[in-house]
């Protein structure tokens, strides 16, 4: 299992974290996502042999939510 956080560009309206832990926790190989709206981080616990990071920053992306940076460590 690995962890991996995604710095987003500043959220502007709750109803962003429903939408794009939503949409994460439909990929395949994520455990959890959870996002921090006053930090605008995203912290997302997902099996590698699933899913990459790519995948995941790609999804971000797709709905409208630039990232910033990512990082990764051991969960």
């Amino acid at each position: 299992m690995k962890s991996l956080k995604f710095q987003l560009e500043p959220l502007t309206c709750p109803s962003c974290i429903k939408k794009i832990e939503g949409a994460l926790g439909k990929i395949d190989g994520v455990e959890q996502a959870k996002v921090l709206f006053n930090s605008s981080k995203v912290k997302i616990t997902f099996e590698e042999e699933q899913v990459g990071p790519e995948a995941v920053r790609e999804t971000i992306e797709k709905l409208g939510y630039p990232v910033v940076s990512s990082s990764r460590q051991s969960a």
